[in-house]
């Protein structure tokens, strides 16, 4: 018992028992800490030989004897279960050392419980006795006969019955080597069995020998028979075979050049064929070229005529645009002329107090309307015998006169009988204004023309027409 904790490392083929102070029965592992008041062994888990020879009988009563070699040790690891988990109720631990296998900590601690105080000799009494306990009753089971043949079976029950026995002290049989089975001192049973194998032996290799010799010389004969039949059979054969090779080279040829007339028909034919589809073809392609080029020249004077009439249109529809505009300036001026000239007249109305006719023969006067009707009638009577009336006026009876007044007198003294004469010609009545004003003092005479020529004239100071 330690006074101060150590730390134990065990070697790889040991394990580390400690018990003690804070541990309910004991742990196994391979390096721990000790602390005061625990104690701790070190577990070897080497496996041991053990050698028997032993002497059971057989289900016939007849002994025997059985050397034999079992290497036997404590169960450290088990291999690993389906799916890498240990077997359940093994009590495993993961080992460090080792990432395929567990360490059997149930079966460590039967064998430390049990054994592993013990010395040698004392295990070996033990694992000898289940040896032989185990091994008498199996080979009691079996005949002597059974046991010398199946020898494999009889090994294989054996271990597992003793290992079932070992689990109890948790140990395992790494190896069991049963070896040749011995006659046991006064019992001859397999000196005999192996005399009675030689002697068959012999025997059986005497036979072979004369079966074996037998086979040779029939078969030598027979073998010289088969030889001259087989040969003789073979140039049938071989003569059958060259005719019928003869029969069929003549043939493929026959056929070969029937194939190859045919072969020059077709080609002929194809190139025929091919000769007439190329001029088809030519033809065709000289035509869809002629159709492509009287396409193109189609599309180029629909292009021409299309470029023409676009250019036709755009200037008309410019002239018609610029004639359109001229007419709407034209009608805006004519509008604007029609409004000033409404405007002039509605000023004139106003002026003269909206009296109309008043306005009208304003006018007239204003645009030389009067003027223009005497002209027009002068042309119409130009050539006839009209009637022409003369008047003149003045005191002076056309002596003149001097003064800056007298034009202005002659004038006014001319207006009446003037819008008299235009009256009677036209049908136009002067205005109220104008017609009734008196007539003009100092109007000495007047004379009328028939013909062309006056008449008398008093006191006239000028003639008009």
């Amino acid at each position: 018992m330690p006074v101060i904790p150590l730390y134990i490392v065990a070697s790889p083929t040991q394990f580390v028992v400690k018990t003690g102070f804070g541990i309910d029965d004991m742990v196994i592992q391979k390096k721990c800490w000790v602390f005061p008041g625990q104690k701790f062994s070190i577990l070897e888990v080497t496996p041991t030989n053990f050698p028997l020879n032993l002497h059971v009988m057989s289900a016939e009563k007849l002994e025997f004897q059985l050397p034999a070699v079992f290497t036997i040790g404590p169960r450290a690891v088990l291999g690993m279960g389906p799916g890498g988990v240990a077997p359940p109720g093994s009590g495993a631990g993961i080992p460090e050392s080792a990432h395929d296998e567990f360490i059997d900590i149930a079966s460590l601690k039967k064998y430390a419980r049990l054994l592993a105080t013990k010395n040698e000799e004392h295990i070996n009494e033990i694992v000898k006795g289940i040896i032989e306990g185990e091994t008498r009753v199996i080979a009691a089971s079996m005949t002597l006969e059974e046991i010398f043949k199946e020898n494999r079976i009889f090994k294989e029950n054996v271990i597992k019955h003793v290992q079932a026995e070992l689990d109890h002290f948790g140990l395992i049989i790494y190896n069991a080597n049963v070896k040749q089975l011995q006659d046991t001192p006064g019992s001859e049973y397999f000196s005999y069995l192996r005399l009675k194998t030689h002697e068959g032996a012999v025997n059986q290799a005497k036979v072979d020998v004369a079966e074996a010799k037998y086979r040779g010389d029939v078969g030598e004969k027979e073998r010289q028979g088969l030889t001259r039949q087989n040969v003789a059979r073979v140039e049938a054969e071989t003569v059958v075979y060259e005719n019928d090779r003869k029969e069929k080279v003549a043939f493929a040829a026959a056929q070969l050049a029937t194939k190859q007339a045919e072969f020059d028909r077709q080609v002929r034919i194809a190139q025929i064929e091919a000769d007439q589809a190329a001029a088809a073809r030519r033809v065709e392609l000289q035509r869809t070229v002629e159709q492509r080029r009287g396409e193109t020249e189609t599309e180029r004077l629909r292009a021409e005529v299309l470029a023409k009439a676009t250019v036709e249109f755009e200037s008309n529809v410019k002239t018609a645009d610029a004639r359109l505009y001229a007419k709407s300036k034209e009608a805006e001026a004519v509008t604007a002329l029609f409004r000033a000239q409404a405007d002039g007249i509605a000023m004139l109305t106003k002026a003269f107090n909206g009296d109309t006719h008043a306005v009208l023969q304003y006018l007239m006067l204003e645009r030389g309307l009067f003027t223009e009707l005497a002209k027009a009638n002068a042309e119409a009577i130009r050539g006839l015998q009209p009637k022409i009336t003369v008047w003149n006026t003045g005191e002076d009876g056309g002596k003149g006169d001097a003064g800056p007044a007298g034009a202005i007198r002659d004038v006014f003294k001319m207006l009446p009988p003037l819008l008299t004469t235009v009256q009677e010609q036209t049908g136009v009545t002067p205005p109220a204004w104008l017609a009734g004003m008196g007539g003009a003092p100092g109007v000495n005479g007047l004379a009328e023309v028939e013909g062309g020529s006056p008449k008398s004239v008093a006191g006239a100071k000028a003639g008009r027409a």
